[in-house]
C-alpha cells in the first residue's frame, strides 16, 4: 500500500463522514435556511474531498478532480443562494425565536413581503 492510496483513504472517509453530517443535518434542522446551510457546506466538503481521495486512489484522474472540484467550489454557493432567495421571496421566512416580531426581518427593507405588495395595490 503505497503512501498516496493511504492519503486518497483518508480523504475518502473524511468525504463520506462529511456527506453523511450534511444528510443528517438536512434531516435534522428546524427550517430551509438551516437545511441549505447543512446540506451546502458539509456536503461541499464532503464532496471535494471524496473527489479528491478519489484523485489520489488514481493519478491519472487527478487532472479532472481538480475540475470537478473547483466546479463544485463555484457551483454549490451560488445554487444554495438562490434557492434560498427564492424561497423567501415566495413568503418562507426565516425561523427566529424571539419576541421581538417588529425587527425578525433584516431583509424587509431590501425585498418586500408578498402581504405589503398587496395592502399597496
Amino acid at each position: 500500500m503505497s503512501i498516496m492510496e493511504i492519503i486518497g483513504g483518508i480523504l475518502v472517509i473524511i468525504g463520506s463522514l462529511f456527506l453523511f453530517l450534511g444528510a443528517l443535518g438536512i434531516y435534522r434542522m428546524p427550517d430551509i435556511y438551516n437545511r441549505l446551510q447543512a446540506g451546502t457546506k458539509a456536503t461541499t466538503l464532503g464532496a471535494m474531498s471524496l473527489i479528491l481521495g478519489v484523485g489520489f486512489f488514481e493519478p491519472a484522474w487527478m487532472l479532472k478532480s481538480l475540475v470537478l472540484i473547483i466546479f463544485i467550489a463555484y457551483s454549490n454557493p451560488i445554487s444554495s443562494h438562490a434557492l434560498a432567495r427564492a424561497t423567501y421571496r415566495r413568503g418562507h421566512y426565516p425561523l427566529i425565536l424571539s419576541d421581538d416580531k417588529e425587527n425578525m426581518d433584516a431583509y424587509r427593507e431590501i425585498v418586500p413581503h408578498e402581504k405589503e405588495k398587496e395592502e399597496k395595490v
